[in-house]
């Protein structure tokens, strides 16, 4: 877990694991999002591919990465138990239920904030 949380400590390496949730990129247009050299972003990679946070394909001289969410996932849950807190996973139904939930607050908030306007003469 040392190996993650190392990786974690920057945020130009938390940007890459960022940019990679939208799917797997290339080395070079990962490299390209930032102002730093080739070798330092290798060597970013390099920390992260230690860390089990990503995957590495090379195919022919190009290197794709791709986030492996599991592994953040169970680092983080495992962090977050070591101090107590009680995490559980996220499955399709949980996330089904928090964003009806989500949607049921917003639906709420917005026919309030019409009640507002209209006592206020708006």
């Amino acid at each position: 877990m040392t190996s993650i949380f190392k990786a974690l400590a920057d945020p130009t390496r938390r940007q890459v694991l960022q940019m990679l949730r939208a799917g797997p990129m290339g080395a070079g247009a990962l490299a390209d999002a930032f102002d730093v050299s080739k070798p330092t972003m290798s060597a970013h990679f390099a920390v992260l591919v230690a860390a089990d946070l990503i995957e590495a394909e090379k195919s022919g001289r190009t290197i794709m990465y791709r986030l492996k969410m599991s592994v953040l996932e169970e680092a983080l849950m495992g962090f977050a138990q070591a101090f107590g807190l009680q995490v559980t996973p996220e499955t399709p139904a949980t996330t089904d239920r928090r964003q009806t939930k989500e949607n049921e607050m917003d639906a709420s908030h917005r026919c309030h904030s019409s009640n507002v306007r209209h006592e206020n003469g708006g």
